[in-house]
């Protein structure tokens, strides 16, 4: 089976010209925003741009394609926040049946700094009005944490996708994030016990894709800086590892590093992951 190894691209010239980015670049699975990810922007895309997406996604053979939500969402809001949040992820979802989307990666918000029930109702309530409104293919992927937010553990994960409870809902892990967080994966041994623990709290069938990223901080730091892989403290054989895990190395990986020319995602950091994967 041929790995599947991408970045996040950029759509600027349109979405097909992501899908050219990604293939230039050595790729074959990609993530893009639907629009600006730091405006309540939301797409608004005709027929011939849809079509124009698919045939080159066909002809390039790029898949699976992920969008990356709004980085303004907050699920466990009740107020404008949340009522944008909801149609940002509406919006979305839906325009990635129509473009042949497998879903969008979430980060779900803050409950600033106070945790209560009330607030994690709303979080599930938006989520689950979320889903009733969109399409059943479509996946709505949340993506842990690397900060105080909410998805920082394990346990949190698994307890929100269990309260919602439908099959739309996945999980993307980022390496950046469960470094951050305090996850050690730099050994075959630790990261057996790691998705021996995904499995019991979440599921190993809800695991999706990772978000392939070194970490420019400290284990443990709580701080998500993002690295080119094995320039960070995370280091080449842990993604060694993970990229060749009988467990994990079917999944798609997506790398959101910042580039060895700081453009962003590049095919250096691409030929790095691949040269790390055993293809067996």
């Amino acid at each position: 089976m041929t790995r599947k190894i991408g970045a996040h691209q950029s759509i600027a010239g349109g979405y097909h010209m992501a899908m050219q980015r990604i293939a230039q670049k050595g790729g074959n699975t990609l993530q893009i925003f639907s629009s600006s990810p730091r405006s309540w922007s939301f797409a608004s895309v005709d027929e011939p741009t849809i079509q124009q997406f698919i045939i080159e996604k066909n002809k390039l053979q790029i898949t699976p394609v992920y969008f990356h939500a709004s980085y303004l969402i907050n699920l466990a809001n009740n107020g404008q926040v949340g009522r944008l949040s909801k149609k940002s992820l509406i919006n979305e979802l839906c325009l990635a049946a129509k473009m042949g989307i497998k879903g969008s990666v979430v980060h779900l918000g803050s409950f600033k700094e106070d945790v209560n029930q009330e607030k994690y109702q709303i979080l599930i309530s938006n989520i689950k009005e979320v889903l009733k409104q969109t399409p059943k293919q479509t996946l709505f992927i949340i993506e842990n944490a690397g900060n105080r937010k909410i998805g920082q553990t394990i346990e949190e994960i698994g307890r929100i996708v269990h309260d919602v409870n439908e099959p739309q809902v996945m999980v993307c892990l980022d390496t950046c994030h469960l470094h951050a967080a305090g996850y050690n994966l730099s050994t075959k041994l630790k990261l057996d016990h790691f998705l021996a623990e995904f499995d019991h709290k979440v599921g190993l069938d809800k695991l999706e894709l990772w978000h392939v990223n070194d970490s420019k901080d400290e284990f443990g730091a709580l701080r998500d800086r993002h690295e080119n892989i094995g320039q960070g403290k995370i280091g080449l054989e842990s993604f060694r590892i993970l990229i060749n895990h009988p467990q994990t190395k079917n999944l798609p990986f997506i790398i959101e590093t910042p580039g060895f020319d700081n453009q962003g995602p590049d095919k250096q950091n691409i030929d790095i992951l691949k040269s790390l994967a055993n293809n067996k």
